[in-house]
C-alpha cells in the first residue's frame, strides 16, 4: 500500500471515529481493526482487593464481552504502583498489555524518584480517566474535634505531638498532608505503613490520630464509631458523601486532592486499538450497573477522551510537584 493511499485510509478512520484525538491519530495502521485476536493483559499495580483490583475487575468482565476476547486482571504491586506501572510502559505497544492504574505513578512518581524506570509522558498513551474519588480527612474518634477548625486549633496546641498515617513517602495520602499543614501553618508527625489496614489498626489503636484515606476504606470504620470523617477534599462538596463539608470551605480555599483512577496502553499503542478501547470503555462506565457498583465503591465514574486524561495528568502533575517542592518531601 502505498504511503498516500495509506494516509487516506487513515484520514477516513479518522472522520468515522468521532472519538479520534490528535495525540492517537499518529499512532498506528487502520489495519489494526482487526484487534484483538487473542487475550488481553490489564496490569493491576496493587495488590488483589485493592481499590483499583476491584474497579480493574469490575469493567474486565465487561470488555471482555465487548472486545470478544478475555481480558485478564494481573496484580503487580509494589513501590506505590510504580512497579506495575513500568511493566506496561515497556510493554509492546500491540493493544495486548495495558494498566489500570492511579495519580500517583503517573504524576507524582516521576518527580519524587530519579530512578523511576519509566516515563509516564513519553512511554504511556492515556486511553480513559476511569473513575474519581475524593479523600476524606479521619480523625480516630476520641479526639475532641468535630471539624477541620477544630482539628487545626488542636494541631496548634500540640505542636509536633500529633501523628498521621500514609502508605509511605510521596503518596497521595502523605501529599494531601503535608497540603494542609502548609496551609494552616501546623506541624504533625508523619508516620509511614504498608497499607491502609495497617493504618486504620494504628487509629483505632490510638498511635496515629489522623489521616487521608478513600472513603471505601474509612466507611466501615465511621460507621463502626471508630474514626470520624471531619472533611472531603473535593473543591465542591461531592454527591458521594453531601453532608461532609470540604477541606476548602473550611477556611482554605483551593484546597483539592482528588485520587483517579485510569486506563493506559503503551506509547505507539495504534490509534485505532486506543480509540477502540476508549468507545467500549466510555460505553461500559456509561451503563447504569456499572455507575452504581461504583458509586457503592465511593467512586465516580468518569470517561473521559484520552487527551482530557493527558491534561488532567499534566495539570495534576503542576499541583503535586508545588506540595512537594514546599515540603521537601522525598521518595523512600
Amino acid at each position: 500500500m502505498s504511503q498516500d493511499s495509506l494516509a487516506a485510509r487513515r484520514r477516513a478512520l479518522i472522520t468515522l471515529a468521532a472519538c479520534v484525538l490528535p495525540d492517537t491519530a499518529l499512532a498506528g495502521p487502520a489495519s489494526d481493526r482487526s484487534w484483538p485476536t487473542r487475550p488481553i493483559r490489564l496490569v493491576v499495580p496493587f495488590p488483589a482487593g485493592s481499590s483499583p483490583d476491584l474497579i480493574a475487575r469490575l469493567l474486565t468482565e465487561k470488555l471482555a464481552v465487548a472486545l470478544g476476547q478475555p481480558v485478564v486482571v494481573e496484580n503487580r504491586p509494589g513501590a506505590g504502583g510504580n512497579i506495575g506501572t513500568g511493566v506496561v510502559a515497556r510493554a509492546a505497544p500491540d493493544g495486548y498489555t495495558l494498566v489500570l492504574t492511579i495519580n500517583g505513578p503517573l504524576v507524582t512518581a516521576p518527580t519524587l524518584s530519579r530512578h523511576l524506570g519509566y516515563d509516564p509522558v513519553r512511554q504511556l498513551a492515556p486511553v480513559s480517566l476511569v473513575a474519581t474519588s475524593p479523600n476524606v480527612l479521619v480523625v480516630d474518634a476520641r479526639l475532641p474535634v468535630h471539624n477541620v477548625r477544630e482539628f487545626v486549633a488542636l494541631a496548634k496546641s500540640r505542636p509536633g505531638e500529633l501523628n498521621y498515617g500514609s502508605v509511605g513517602n510521596g503518596s497521595a495520602a502523605h501529599l494531601a498532608m503535608e497540603q494542609l499543614k502548609a496551609a494552616a501553618g501546623i506541624d504533625l508527625q508523619h508516620v509511614p505503613y504498608p497499607g491502609f489496614a495497617q493504618i486504620t489498626t494504628a487509629m483505632v489503636g490510638g498511635q496515629v490520630q489522623a489521616g487521608f484515606m478513600v472513603p471505601a476504606i474509612a466507611m466501615p470504620l465511621v460507621t463502626a464509631g471508630k474514626l470520624r470523617i471531619i472533611a472531603v477534599t473535593t473543591s465542591g462538596r461531592t454527591s458521594l458523601l453531601p453532608a461532609v463539608p470540604t477541606v476548602a470551605e473550611s477556611g482554605y480555599p483551593g484546597f483539592e486532592a482528588i485520587s483517579w483512577q485510569a486506563l493506559l496502553a503503551p506509547a505507539g499503542t495504534p490509534a485505532p486499538v486506543i480509540d477502540r478501547l476508549y468507545r467500549e470503555l466510555v460505553a461500559i462506565i456509561g451503563s447504569e450497573d456499572v455507575r452504581a457498583r461504583m458509586r457503592a465503591q465511593y467512586f465516580v465514574p468518569a470517561g473521559t477522551a484520552p487527551a482530557s486524561l493527558r491534561q488532567t495528568m499534566a495539570s495534576e502533575k503542576v499541583r503535586w510537584d508545588k506540595v512537594i517542592r514546599v515540603a521537601g518531601v522525598q521518595a523512600e
